[in-house]
């Protein structure tokens, strides 16, 4: 995939033409359909010209166009049909039609991947895919396809070739792959090989993204950039739909729109790329068995995030929340016998943790303390040689 996130550096050879004007609710029948393709271009090849069978066909498209007029957004945004574009519509083999558009929704300042689905001579949108930044659609190479059998691809014209988690080949027909046996709740690779271009005078061998299960729900999207391969060992043995609630590291922290949090939109704390661990050590609490604590991290659009996970000799891995990069970073553990209170931060000579009165460590390690979540707010406090850095946890 190649995208706005690792760098911007494909503004100057990419051309764009998403206007962004208008919103808000709307009576009016759409006096123009929707354009197939979108105005997309690396150097001279045409990134996602508009494919399928029934692209051609002036029906099909004004009945996708009436129904892209007539969704909204979490926030009640609509489309802006003028600047938005059907990157495929056509008959799945064994399915019924299926129409993909990029959606320009001025007011979200986002792209969605609109998925739609044939109702006899109408579409309805069946499933709305949220990418916070404008441009990142369409600068994608692989985009993902909800169906009955788990999962499909959409592929821009850079992709030369694209495997699927068992590393072979994926069929891909008019731009569409194979289906894919995606598990619910389980991360697998998926890799692009993509070809020279412009932008990319040297193409590109491996392009690894990580889809994150077919049970991740929009408007959560659902492949993850995993560059240097790291995410996918990060992510071994985690329940990838408990990540993605609002408890878990990836759901947890809301987006905010109009001033408010809103649970319907994609959290802030949804990952874009760089997911990967790092181990914390051992733990063992009273007689339980030792565990492996670790420290999750992912990039997101607001920046890196963090979380632990706790992994016990026996049962299911346990996940906190996210939480900001900060010089003391501070966790709620949720685990079966007791809530915990998970404090990390980068040791040496001039740090040391103090602890409010009445709590006492389970873990104390340089860089690491455990404690019981206390039944009152409590600040814990990180001293350096020139500062202190306070995190208040505990109580309800």
């Amino acid at each position: 995939m190649v995208s706005v996130r690792r760098g911007g550096v494909l503004a100057a050879v990419l051309t764009l033409a998403l206007v962004s004007t208008g919103c808000g609710p709307s009576t009016v029948e759409p006096s123009d359909p929707l354009r197939v393709g979108a105005d997309s271009r690396d150097g001279a090849l045409e990134t996602w010209p508009a494919r399928g069978g029934l692209v051609t066909d002036p029906q099909a498209t004004a009945a996708v166009t009436r129904a892209v007029a007539r969704w909204r957004s979490p926030v009640d945004d609509r489309v802006h049909i003028s600047s938005s574009g059907i990157l495929w519509l056509g008959q799945l083999e064994g399915g019924g039609p299926l129409a993909l558009v990029a959606a320009d929704v001025p007011g979200d300042a986002a792209s969605w991947l609109l998925q739609l689905t044939g109702r006899g001579a109408e579409f309805e949108v069946t499933n709305a895919v949220d990418y916070s930044d404008p441009g990142y659609l369409i600068y994608s190479d692989v985009l993902p396809v909800v169906v009955p059998e788990g999962r499909r691809y959409l592929t821009s014209t850079r992709v030369e070739r694209l495997l699927g988690p068992n590393g072979k080949p994926l069929p891909v027909t008019d731009g569409v792959s194979a289906p894919v046996a995606v598990p619910r709740c389980g991360a697998v690779p998926i890799t692009a090989r993509l070809r020279s271009t412009e932008s990319l005078p040297q193409g590109r061998a491996n392009d690894r993204l990580l889809d994150l299960g077919t049970g991740i729900a929009g408007p959560r999207y659902p492949l993850v950039v995993d560059e240097s391969g790291s995410g996918l060992s990060a992510l071994e043995g985690l329940d990838t739909c408990v990540l993605a609630t609002a408890t878990g590291p990836f759901g947890s922290v809301p987006r905010r729109i109009h001033d408010r949090d809103h649970l319907g939109s994609v959290p802030t704390s949804w990952p874009a790329d760089r997911v990967a661990t790092k181990p914390l050590g051992q733990v063992r609490f009273g007689t339980e068995k030792a565990g492996r604590l670790d420290q999750l991290s992912w990039h997101t659009d607001a920046g890196m995030m963090n979380a632990v996970v706790l992994r016990p000799a026996q049962g299911d891995p346990v996940v906190s929340e996210a939480d900001r990069v900060n010089p003391l970073q501070a966790y709620e553990l949720p685990t079966p016998d007791r809530n915990l209170v998970v404090l990390v931060w980068r040791a040496n000579s001039e740090t040391s943790l103090a602890l409010p009165a009445g709590v006492t460590r389970l873990v104390d390690r340089p860089g690491l303390a455990v404690v019981e979540k206390p039944a009152t707010r409590v600040t814990f406090t990180l001293n350096s040689a020139d500062k202190s850095y306070q995190r208040q946890m505990g109580g309800q």
